[in-house]
């Protein structure tokens, strides 16, 4: 059997690329399509050596450094790939990967990140975002982004089955293409953490400093709760808000970017790791809970599939031992609420509880979760 693994683009090593590199493992005579490749030689190594078929778009001027505007030949470009041999097209899509043309004979299997936010849901955020909100420019943006809408709509017939990285996600499908997909959670390499010991007396926050992520929420909470600490890790354009908002808080430190060891041991002397986004998954709350840290998370997105946690009712969204407590508010009163609650759970959140949640999202459980889902397509298809 012939098996084609398409992906957007290789750029860097984030949470789509760690998808592809188990679907590698899994299928390792599968060849690789993407539109463009400029992964570095220290991140290829996910590739385990397998040659890439990119696409036109590879060698158009200033690829390297600015394919993304690249983005209404993107279309055209992912229907270009002759895939006409292969029996099993499995794509990995975050935007066009799914747009890929097969045929009656062939299975094609879609894991989805999300649907290409910026043409649906978040339109008007991208148009702000790019200042894009009035003139000839954000007319053609909305042209464009119009009838990327209506391909990306007529391509999701061309998927035999999808599968979402979260309940999240599909949710989003259904209300995008109404089809019905699978979860199955993404990969995390939870053997490489391990669980922390000794005093875990405050609490954490790491991430890229950028406006959806709300760590100025986070913040701004603490201030309110001077009687407990609070670590923020991170960098970005929110930079000077954020080092405004914590000045002359005593109880909050500021540390820039650190290592993946520093990160880790930050995670496992922590209380309880703080997460105010919402994610279409979230890797970085897996990590903490394979570090044996409870979370505290805004309960949309991926956050309700990971913490299986103690939402604003009560209740467990998973019906296991609750690792964290959820709040249904991005704001600063939510996570103080939050914050007390937590320290008030009769029953403490245990380290081994949150290791134990963590190992729902290891390799070997994507491996199997997802065979059994492109097993269960073959067979439907009587290949």
């Amino acid at each position: 059997m012939k098996i084609a693994l398409v992906h957007e683009w290789l750029d860097q090593y984030a949470g789509s690329e760690r998808v592809l590199e188990q679907l590698i493992a899994m299928y390792p005579e599968a060849d690789i399509f993407t539109l463009v490749d400029f992964m570095s030689p220290a991140d290829r190594v996910m590739l385990a050596g397998r040659p890439v078929t990119t696409s036109f778009l590879q060698k158009l001027p200033f690829a390297r450094r600015k394919f993304r505007n690249y983005l209404a030949l993107m279309p055209i470009a992912i229907e270009q790939f002759a895939l006409a041999d292969y029996d099993l097209v499995i794509s990995s899509s975050h935007a066009v990967a799914k747009g890929v043309i097969t045929g009656p004979n062939q299975v094609h299997v879609s894991y989805v990140h999300s649907p290409m936010r910026y043409a649906w849901d978040l339109q008007a955020q991208y148009l702000q975002q790019g200042g894009l909100q009035r003139g000839l420019k954000s007319l053609y943006a909305r042209w464009l982004l119009h009838r990327l809408r209506l391909w990306d709509m007529r391509t999701a017939n061309g998927v035999d089955r999808f599968v979402a990285n979260s309940r999240s996600i599909a949710a989003r499908i259904h209300k995008v293409y109404r089809r019905d997909a699978i979860v199955v959670h993404p990969p995390v390499d939870v053997e490489r953490f391990a669980l922390g010991e000794g005093a875990r007396d405050a609490y954490l926050v790491a991430s890229r400093f950028v406006p959806y992520k709300r760590v100025d929420l986070v913040v701004e909470a603490f201030r309110a709760m001077p009687d407990r600490r609070l670590i923020v890790v991170g960098a970005g354009s929110e930079a000077d808000k954020i080092e405004k908002l914590a000045a002359g808080a005593g109880n909050i430190t500021l540390r820039p970017p650190v290592s993946q060891a520093e990160l880790v041991t930050l995670l496992q002397q922590a209380r309880a790791f703080v997460f105010a986004a919402e994610e279409d998954f979230g890797i970085g709350l897996v990590e903490a809970q394979a570090c044996g840290t409870p979370l505290i998370a805004y309960g949309r997105g991926g956050a309700r599939d990971i913490a299986a946690g103690t939402p604003p009712t009560g209740t467990s969204p998973t019906g296991t031992s609750p690792t964290g407590v959820l709040f249904d508010r991005q704001d600063a009163a939510a996570i103080i609420d939050a914050v007390n609650r937590f320290e008030a759970l009769p029953t403490p959140i245990t380290p081994a509880m949150c290791r134990a949640n963590a190992m729902r999202f290891s390799h070997a459980t994507f491996h199997t979760a997802m065979r059994a889902v492109v097993d269960q397509a073959l067979a439907d298809r009587h290949i």
